[in-house]
């Protein structure tokens, strides 16, 4: 598995959690919309590539945010 120096750390994470995230999401609400049949996984696969899209720059920006608030709301 490559390894990546750490000043990307925060690009790699917004990837990866981006990437969990949205396909999970899609996945659940293609399930409730539209149900289980033989095209369920090329809509969600569709659905998920949208979403992927819009959570990456999402989750860059959203999550240093996250990161300081969490750490105002933690006692040392």
């Amino acid at each position: 598995m490559p390894t990546f120096p750490a000043r990307f750390r925060p690009l790699l994470f917004a990837l990866i959690m981006s990437a969990f995230m949205s396909l999970l999401m899609s996945g659940v609400i293609t399930l409730i919309n539209t149900g289980l049949d033989a095209q369920f996984v090329w809509r969600w696969l569709r659905a998920w590539i949208v979403a992927w899209v819009v959570a990456f720059p999402l989750i860059s920006i959203i999550a240093p945010l996250a990161h300081r608030l969490t750490d105002r709301l933690i006692r040392p």
